[in-house]
């Protein structure tokens, strides 16, 4: 017996069947992690040199107080993050809550009452349908507002552009692509597919406001949709670009004057990006986001892992463990709740933080079914770091994400199989 595998026996009564199925299923997909590493290493180019191209400078970490007025950092932080993702100007707040926050001002701050909004990537996360008005009949809901919604339903999974003409009105204004599964049963979108879109919008409305909601899609490619005929994009600190260091915030890049209409709306018209604290965190997302391309690569390789280990087992694993990848995020269709449960129980059991706690099914604001959640980070709600989560619903899909080193992954999934393998949920040989 080896180091490892004894570290594993004495700590976490790992089996030394579950410790060989997932060494031999490591081995089948070695030849991809490479993949991983080049695309990290250019997104590292991309960010260290914006970084230099700013002249950021240690006195930059320093923050003010009340308004927040001339304040340096901030101001470069924005300026490397629309370097990054090469647009013209980016929004980087703290006070941008959560993905759905930077999605709901990206979206909200540049429609006005008439104007329609177009999802061409089917019906959004659950999130979303309460900010639209789909699932909740609060007075600021875009449709309460007086905006018009529709959807282009997706066919197997993928984006209908074909159809796509059917539903364009002569008052759309934002056409709206979310590029990661959300809680659905697809893969997250391709650049190639988004590109693909953005040519076929172009061709047939020039004007229109192109929107990418690119949650946990940052720098898993060399491209961001932002490079291609995006004029505005949102996401989150929390996860990606965040690497693990921001405490909170989001971000929003893109054409100029739609950032300035982010930001009017964020703070007040008139006041726009000129105000608003850092709270002294600018060191901690400048931080994060330098060395997230490494943070994905590892939750990229991690995730890939925990698709080939439930393929072997005969789950239904989106995306296959040979599809190239676009987020970092693998749905797992389990089919029991018993399963959904016993897999987000060894999660949290496996976290550096709250590992002694159970997860339970519970009603989470936005969400229409109970869902459980597993999430024992440095940060809480951050889903780079080791997470799954799942609505309390057949099939019973668990959605997992991140894992800020592949070890931690990897000994993650080590737990879940030795649980289920223990209570006879699965077997393995």
């Amino acid at each position: 017996m080896d180091i490892y595998e004894n570290i594993l026996k004495e700590n976490y009564q790992i089996n030394s069947k579950v410790i060989n199925f997932v060494d031999k299923c490591e081995e089948k997909i070695k030849n991809r992690y490479e993949d991983f590493s080049k695309i990290a290493m250019y997104n590292q180019v991309k960010i260290l040199k914006a970084m230099q191209d700013s002249k950021l400078q240690s006195t930059d970490f320093s923050w003010t107080t009340g308004y927040g007025y001339g304040d340096a950092g901030r101001d470069k932080a924005e300026k490397i993050y629309a370097d990054v993702f090469k647009t013209e100007d980016a929004l980087v707040r703290p006070n941008i809550v959560n993905g759905t926050h930077a999605i709901s001002l990206a979206i909200s701050s540049n429609l006005e009452s008439g104007d329609h909004l177009l999802s061409l990537s089917g019906r959004p996360y659950d999130t979303l349908q309460k900010v639209i008005g789909l699932t909740s009949n609060n007075k600021k809901t875009l449709l309460n507002r007086g905006i018009e919604y529709s959807e282009v339903p997706l066919i197997d999974g993928h984006i209908d552009l074909d159809s796509f003409k059917d539903y364009l009105r002569e008052n759309t204004k934002i056409v709206m692509i979310q590029r990661s599964t959300g809680y659905s049963n697809r893969a997250a979108f391709s650049i190639d597919e988004i590109d693909k879109a953005c040519r076929t919008i172009r061709k047939l409305k020039k004007d229109l406001i192109i929107f990418v909601d690119n949650c946990y899609g940052e720098f898993t490619d060399i491209k961001e949709p932002s490079e291609l005929d995006v004029d505005l994009m949102a996401g989150s600190l929390i996860k990606n670009p965040g690497g693990g260091l921001a405490y909170s915030g989001g971000y929003i890049v893109g054409k100029k004057n739609l950032i300035e209409n982010c930001a009017s709306f964020l703070t007040a018209p008139g006041i726009g990006k000129d105000c608003g604290l850092t709270f002294g965190m600018t060191r901690q997302v400048l931080q994060g986001f330098f060395i997230s391309p490494k943070i994905t690569e590892d939750a990229l390789k991690t995730a890939l892992l925990f698709s080939k280990a439930f393929e072997e087992l005969e789950f239904y694993v989106i995306p296959k463990s040979d599809y190239k990848r676009s987020d970092i995020i693998t749905a797992i269709r389990l089919e029991s709740p018993e399963i959904l449960e016993e897999f987000c129980k060894f999660i949290q059991f496996s976290s550096p933080v709250d590992s002694q706690f159970t997860p339970m099914p519970w009603d989470m604001p936005g969400y229409k079914d109970k869902v459980i959640m597993a999430a024992g980070g440095f940060i809480e709600g951050s889903s780079i770091e080791l997470s799954a989560d799942g609505p309390m619903r057949d099939p019973y899909y668990v959605y997992f994400q991140g894992g800020l080193t592949y070890y931690h992954g990897k000994i993650a999934l080590l737990n879940i199989l030795n649980s289920l393998n223990n209570k006879e949920l699965i077997k393995i040989k």
